[in-house]
């Protein structure tokens, strides 16, 4: 049997997490063999997959050939990227000043923008749109200015550099920009955040960037209008 080429397994669905591992992969130029989450259906709470990831979340990773040589999983979408930037010696910046410039920013990603727009997406869409509907005026004003101070953090810190960490395109850039992409969607306005706006712009011009978004795109699906996922996603316990 002839080895494998694709050392990495991806264990993702197209949502704004799981694009930024299928963004890192593809900047890396790192082969992978894609499986599915399909988290609508229910199978990131499947007994195999709850293996690699016990807190039921993608994106997930198998690396064939880890650090000693053998195979290691990881969970966690900012651990993820550290390792694959440690592993490729990739978008972690040149020296030590820089690698604390691009953890800073991937942690304010990961505890600030990717939860705060999470939630800004469940209640100014998805709550609406449920059976009962869940309409909440408090929750949806909270989301929403709070996604809004973040991006205008970004933007000042862009005010000074061309990217997140820095002069250079990182990790944090691939953690920040799939979920700023969908800025409309958080009900959010360019008009007043310039550095902001150019940088999706220019990030979202990679062609990197571009093949990990539009991988397995058309396996997306509109929550808003499909029971099933909702029961999935929102009620489960």
């Amino acid at each position: 049997m002839p080895a494998r080429q694709d050392p990495i397994d991806l264990y993702f669905w197209p949502t704004p997490n799981g694009w930024k591992i299928s963004i890192a992969l593809e900047e890396m130029h790192l082969p992978y063999t894609l499986h599915l989450v399909d988290i609508g259906a229910g199978d990131q709470f499947k007994p195999e997959f709850l293996k690699l990831s016990p807190n039921s979340r993608m994106p997930a990773i198998t690396d064939l050939v880890g650090p000693d040589g053998a195979p290691i999983s990881l969970f966690e979408s900012g651990a993820i990227l550290q390792y694959l930037a440690r592993k490729t010696g990739q978008f972690y910046g040149q020296t030590e000043r820089d690698r604390i410039a691009v953890d800073q920013w991937l942690m304010w990603q990961m505890g600030g923008v990717g939860p705060m727009a999470g939630q800004a997406h469940h209640f100014l869409k998805y709550a609406p749109a449920m059976d009962p509907p869940h309409d909440l005026p408090y929750a949806k004003d909270r989301y929403r200015n709070e996604v809004a101070r973040l991006y205008g953090v970004l933007d000042r810190q862009l005010a000074k550099t061309e990217f997140a960490a820095g002069d250079f395109f990182s990790i944090a850039d691939m953690a920040i920009w799939p979920w700023a992409s969908l800025w409309e969607g958080q009900q959010q306005t360019l008009n007043d955040k310039p550095h902001f706006a150019a940088w999706l712009d220019r990030v979202g011009a990679r062609e990197g960037v571009k093949r990990g978004r539009a991988l397995a795109a058309e396996k997306r699906r509109n929550i808003q209008d499909n029971r099933s996922d909702q029961n999935v996603l929102f009620k489960r316990p």
